[in-house]
C-alpha cells in the first residue's frame, strides 16, 4: 500500500515537473507593427509662399508640448484648459474606461494562479438500518474541506490573454489621451470662436457709431432744407439694421460660452466669460516636424496600433484550443461524526490527482474561431492604416488652409482700406451735393461686410491653428504611453 502511494506521488510530481517545463512554450504568431504609407514631406509645408503668408515654425523652434494652448498667449484660454482637464467629463468617463482595462488585466493574471475555496459544511442524516420505516439510525456529519485546482498554462493560453488584456490597457490610456486632446482643441475652437463673436461685435458697433455721426448730419441737412426726408429714412434704415445685426451676433456669441461651460464641467446657468475685444486673433507659429514623427506623436494612431496587438495576442488564445489542457486538483480537511473531535487528526482527509482533457471533435469550431480572430487582425490592421493616412490628411488640410486664410485675410484687409476709401469718398460727394445718400448707404454696408469678413477669415485662421496642433498629436509622444507593467502589476 506504501509503494502504491509512493508511486502515485512520483506521478503526480513527474505530471506537475511536466507541467512547468511546458509551460514555457507560447502558442501564437509573433508580433510585427503593421507597415503605414509614410510620406517624405508635408506637401503643404514645402509649398511655396507669397509675402505674408502664414508659414509653419522651423523645426529648431519650440515645439508645442503639454500645455500646448499657451503658445497662444491668451491668459483666460490658459485657466479654461486648466479647469477642462481637472472638470471635463468626457475625459472623466475615459479615465474610468482605463481603469476598467487596468482590473482585466488583473482578472486575466489571476489565471497564472490555483483558485483555492473552502466549503465547510454540517449535515444531519437518518439511514435505515433494517426494512421497517422505524429501524434506523441518525447522525451528525462534520465536514470542512480546502480544495485547490490549477491549470498549468502549457501552451501559452493565459500569457496570451494577459498580454491581450495589457495591451488593451495601452489603448484605453491612449484613447484617454485622444479624448483630452481632442477636448482641450475643442474648447480652443470654441473660445477663439466666441472671441471672434467679440470682435465681429466691436466691429458692427464701431460701424453703428459712424452710421449714427451720418444720420445727424442727414437730419441736420433735412432740417436745414438741405436734403429730403427720404435720406433721412434710409440713414435711420442703414442704423437700425446695423445695430439689429450687433444684437443678433450676442445669439452665437451665448451658445459658444455655453459649450465651454460643458467642457469644464459647469452649468451654462452659473457660467460667464466677459467681452473683450483685445484679444490678439493671430495664431502662433506651429512646428510641423516630418511625416514619420506623426506615427509617434498622435494617440488615435498608438490607439490604433496597440489594437493590432491585441488582436494578435487573441489568435494566440484562439490557437491554444487545439492542445490538450492538465488539470491539477486537490483537496484536503476534516470530517468527523463528532464536533469535539471534527479537527482531530485521525480525521483528515485528503486527495490529489490531475486530469487531462483534449477535444476529439468540434465540427470545426476552433478552426472557425481562429479563422475569426485572423480577420478581426486583418481588420485592426487596415483601421491602423487607415488612421495614419487620415491623420496625414488632416495634417495637410490644416496646412493649406492656414496658408490660403493668410492670403485671405490681406486681401480682406486690402478690401476694408479700400471700402473705408470709397466710403470717405462717397460721403464727400454726398456733402457736396454731387451723389444722393442712397451711394453712402451701399458704400457703408460695404465697408462693414469687407470688415466682418476680415474677422470671421482671422476666426478661421484660428481655429484652424488648433485643429494643426490636434492633427499634430498636440505636444503627445508615444513615449507617454503607459508601459504594459504599469497595468498594476
Amino acid at each position: 500500500m506504501r509503494m502504491r502511494l509512493v508511486a502515485g506521488r512520483r506521478a503526480i510530481a513527474g505530471v506537475v515537473s511536466s507541467a512547468i517545463v511546458a509551460s514555457a512554450c507560447t502558442i501564437g504568431p509573433k508580433y510585427r507593427k503593421p507597415s503605414a504609407p509614410v510620406p517624405p514631406a508635408y506637401k503643404e509645408a514645402a509649398a511655396p509662399l507669397d509675402a505674408g503668408e502664414w508659414k509653419p515654425a522651423q523645426p529648431s523652434d519650440a515645439a508645442t508640448r503639454g500645455s500646448w494652448w499657451t503658445a497662444f498667449g491668451d491668459s483666460r484660454l490658459n485657466e479654461l484648459e486648466d479647469r477642462l482637464n481637472v472638470t471635463n467629463q468626457t475625459i472623466a468617463g475615459a479615465v474610468a474606461n482605463v481603469q476598467v482595462a487596468r482590473a482585466l488585466v488583473r482578472q486575466a493574471r489571476a489565471q497564472y494562479f490555483p483558485t483555492v475555496t473552502v466549503n465547510p459544511s454540517v449535515t444531519y442524516a437518518r439511514i435505515a438500518t433494517g426494512f421497517g420505516q422505524s429501524v434506523g439510525r441518525t447522525f451528525t456529519a462534520y465536514l470542512l474541506p480546502l480544495e485547490a485546482s490549477w491549470e498549468p498554462d502549457l501552451w501559452g493560453r493565459v500569457r496570451n490573454t494577459v498580454a491581450s488584456s495589457r495591451f488593451g490597457f495601452q489603448v484605453s490610456a491612449a484613447d484617454l489621451e485622444n479624448v483630452r486632446l481632442s477636448s482641450q482643441a475643442e474648447l480652443a475652437v470654441d473660445y477663439w470662436a466666441l472671441r471672434a463673436q467679440d470682435a465681429l461685435v466691436h466691429v458692427t458697433n464701431a460701424a453703428a457709431a459712424v452710421y449714427q455721426e451720418a444720420l445727424d448730419v442727414t437730419r441736420v441737412r433735412y432740417a436745414a432744407g438741405l436734403e429730403s426726408d427720404e435720406a433721412v429714412a434710409q440713414a435711420e434704415t442703414q442704423l437700425n439694421a446695423t445695430q439689429a445685426q450687433a444684437t443678433n451676433l450676442g445669439i452665437v456669441r451665448a451658445q459658444y460660452e455655453h459649450a465651454i461651460a460643458v467642457l469644464v464641467g459647469e452649468p451654462a446657468s452659473t457660467f460667464a466669460i466677459a467681452v473683450d475685444t483685445a484679444s490678439s486673433l493671430t495664431p502662433p507659429a506651429v512646428p510641423v516636424g516630418v511625416p514619420s514623427e506623426l506615427l509617434e506623436r498622435r494617440p488615435d494612431i498608438a490607439a490604433a496600433e496597440r489594437a493590432v496587438a491585441q488582436a494578435n495576442a487573441q489568435i494566440g488564445v484562439a490557437q491554444t484550443a487545439f492542445f490538450p489542457s492538465l488539470l491539477l486538483n486537490g483537496s484536503a480537511g476534516f470530517e468527523g461524526l463528532s464536533l469535539a473531535r471534527w479537527l482531530a487528526w485521525p480525521n483528515r482527509i485528503w486527495s490529489v490527482g490531475p486530469s487531462l482533457a483534449e477535444t476529439i471533435f468540434d465540427a470545426g469550431l476552433r478552426k472557425a474561431t481562429v479563422e475569426q480572430y485572423r480577420a478581426v487582425y486583418d481588420h485592426t490592421v487596415a483601421t491602423y492604416r487607415l488612421t495614419v493616412l487620415t491623420a496625414f490628411r488632416e495634417v495637410e488640410d490644416n496646412l493649406a488652409q492656414l496658408r490660403i486664410l493668410a492670403q485671405v485675410i490681406d486681401e480682406q484687409n486690402a478690401a476694408v482700406q479700400s471700402a473705408r476709401r470709397a466710403l470717405d469718398v462717397a460721403s464727400n460727394r454726398y456733402l457736396s451735393g454731387v451723389d444722393p445718400y442712397l451711394n453712402v448707404i451701399t458704400a457703408q454696408t460695404a465697408w462693414l461686410n469687407a470688415q466682418q469678413a476680415a474677422v470671421t477669415s482671422q476666426g478661421q485662421q484660428l481655429a484652424a491653428s488648433v485643429q494643426l496642433i490636434k492633427a499634430l498629436g498636440g505636444g503627445w509622444n508615444v513615449s507617454q504611453l503607459p508601459s504594459a507593467t504599469e497595468s498594476g502589476f
